[in-house]
């Protein structure tokens, strides 16, 4: 068996990925509306922030505003995830 000295690169972004980066979640609603934010403070200190917003005030329901703030969050970390993925794949590649 071949075994090389070199660290195994990720190919990937997983889910898993995230969490492990996420330091806390705090969830806000802005008052005298249904707007919720999610703010995800992750390890390094970086701050994401997810929102969501309910049309019908009489349908607002807190548990679901931060599930959907908390998905938004998530789905901006993947953009930024992905990148560095990518850079740490092919920065080299495009280094001038």
């Amino acid at each position: 068996m071949n075994q090389s000295n070199e660290p195994v690169k990720r190919t990937s972004v997983t889910t898993t990925d995230m969490q492990e980066k996420t330091k806390k979640v705090e969830y806000f609603v802005v008052p005298d509306t249904t707007t919720t934010l999610c703010f995800m403070h992750l390890h390094c200190g970086f701050l994401i922030i997810g929102k969501s917003a309910c049309v019908d005030p009489a349908k607002f329901n807190k548990a679901l505003g931060e599930k959907y703030a908390y998905e938004d969050a998530i789905n901006k970390m993947w953009e930024l995830e992905g990148y560095l993925l990518a850079n740490e794949l092919y920065g080299d590649t495009y280094a001038s």
